[in-house]
């Protein structure tokens, strides 16, 4: 029945336990062994569907998902960057959240989402730059033909990517064919490549395989993520910055 129950949209613990007439222990028991077995995703509060390999999540949905880990990886990632450099900021949540830890800083950066640009453009000691064109309604990201095309005319000193997966035996992955070429895009144009990635996005894999761990040369995680996998990473030759785990607020706050 939570299966049936659960769609895209989240599902809340509340109204699970109104359709079983369960206990709230039991409900986040299931809810607990039907995510092990990949049957469902839990988010705070309730749950959603998983989504088919080639399917990307709603930016809406993504933007509300481990806040707290975003700003952990956000907040490692901005060490990295020095001021007075060149910078080219990847679409996605995670990034959006490293543009608002860099506002007060001194560089300039490419962003190919309206959300990191918007943050950053209340700074003045930023330069902010953005493709033209249309842009996506969902996202607020550049199309794939504007932000590659972006991309390609600049040489950054550093270029911050994000994934959608990352696994040993299929690379870095990522949900649509666009979304692949753009990251290939932005990866080429930086000295330094610097990829932000929560534990979960190391245990699984997407569609389009868009660069391998040895195209990287930072790798920002949080605590979480597979020690296997983290390994590998590091026998690459990559960088490997863990950090530090936030607090984590219970399904009833």
């Amino acid at each position: 029945m939570i299966i049936r129950a659960v769609g895209q949209q989240r599902m809340t613990v509340d109204a699970l336990i109104a359709l079983t007439g369960a206990s709230p222990i039991t409900i986040r028991r299931d809810l607990a062994d039907l995510e092990g077995r990949g049957l469902l995703k839990r988010v705070h509060g309730g749950a959603v569907r998983v989504d088919n390999r080639g399917q990307p999540m709603p930016y809406s949905l993504r933007s509300h998902e481990n806040l707290e880990q975003k700003l952990s990886l956000a907040t490692v990632a901005a060490s990295l960057i020095d001021d007075d450099q060149s910078v080219i900021l990847d679409n996605g949540t995670t990034n959006d959240a490293l543009a608002q830890t860099l506002v007060g800083r001194r560089m300039t950066v490419l962003c190919l989402s309206l959300h990191a640009a918007v943050a950053l453009g209340t700074s003045r000691d930023i330069q902010v730059i953005v493709p033209g064109g249309l842009i996506t309604p969902d996202s607020l990201s550049a199309t794939a033909a504007a932000s590659i095309q972006a991309a390609r005319d600049m040489r950054a000193d550093v270029s911050v990517l994000g994934a959608c997966a990352a696994s040993p035996a299929h690379g870095l992955t990522t949900a649509t064919w666009d979304d692949a070429q753009i990251k290939r895009a932005i990866a080429a144009a930086g000295a330094r490549r610097i990829m932000l990635a929560t534990g979960q996005k190391l245990a699984r894999t997407s569609s389009f395989r868009f660069g391998g761990f040895d195209d990287l040369d930072d790798l920002v995680v949080t605590e979480d993520a597979p020690e296997a996998v983290v390994d590998q990473f590091r026998e690459a030759g990559v960088q490997v910055h863990v950090a530090p785990e936030t607090a984590r607020r219970s399904d009833d706050d």
